[in-house]
């Protein structure tokens, strides 16, 4: 079952060239999943009398082109594959012609929140989604290969705001932090990011930059060096 709904760009969601930024686009895909859940009787509120969450593991993204302020666009969602602990989903994002400016693909894991573990989703959790086809896209492996140098930039605590449902760090923020610690404006058209573990309130975040020839890598960290978020942007 592919699920849609319609929107305008916000000025909200708009950086200072009237563009959607990257985590506003992020929000929406984000937000077209979550209204599918809810619309087809397994949302949050359901999902919690269980115990139960899926939290997201990866991002691939393609943005063909940024909706501009007051653009009209219409987000999409599928189930492409459920396996194990595992869901996969693909969106989308096409502007008021038609046109497809953004599409991405996802996975996610069935989490019994209570045990702190992944557990396999019962039919009932996911036959509503039903399956479809995969989008056309490039797809590209999970692992993103790290880089030799990177250079080590001004920790930050996880605030306040940060926070979503799960009483984690939401995954858009992570690409709100990584984008305000990258110099300039910087277009991004293809996107990767790994979510190793959740960062919580009261957690810092170090973070570590590496730019290369065709790719930046950004690794948010713990003070041990372990990794919250490994993010790929080209």
């Amino acid at each position: 079952m592919i699920y849609t709904f319609d929107s305008r760009v916000r000025y909200s969601e708009v950086d200072h060239q009237g563009t959607l930024t990257l985590p506003a686009m992020m929000n929406y895909l984000q937000d077209c999943s979550t209204f599918q859940s809810e619309d087809i009787g397994v949302g949050l509120s359901v999902l919690r009398e269980r115990n139960r969450a899926w939290l997201l593991s990866y991002w691939q993204v393609e943005v063909r082109r940024f909706p501009k302020l007051g653009d009209r666009i219409t987000v999409g969602t599928l189930a492409t594959g459920f396996k194990g602990f595992f869901g996969n989903r693909n969106f989308y994002i096409d502007d008021e012609s038609g046109e497809r400016v953004a599409c991405a693909n996802s996975i996610w894991v069935f989490m019994d929140v209570k045990k702190g573990r992944p557990t396999r989703p019962e039919e009932a959790e996911i036959t509503p989604y039903g399956l479809e086809e995969p989008l056309e896209m490039e797809y590209e492996g999970r692992k993103i290969r790290l880089p030799e140098l990177t250079q080590a930039l001004e920790p930050f605590p996880v605030r306040k705001a940060h926070i979503d449902t799960n009483e984690h760090v939401n995954n858009s923020q992570y690409i709100q932090m990584v984008m305000d610690i990258l110099p300039g404006d910087i277009q991004v058209h293809k996107l990767r990011i790994d979510y190793k573990k959740a960062a919580v309130m009261g957690d810092i975040i170090f973070p570590r930059v590496s730019e290369e020839e065709d790719r930046t890598v950004v690794e948010l960290c713990d003070e041990a060096g372990s990794a919250y978020v490994v993010a790929e942007l080209k």
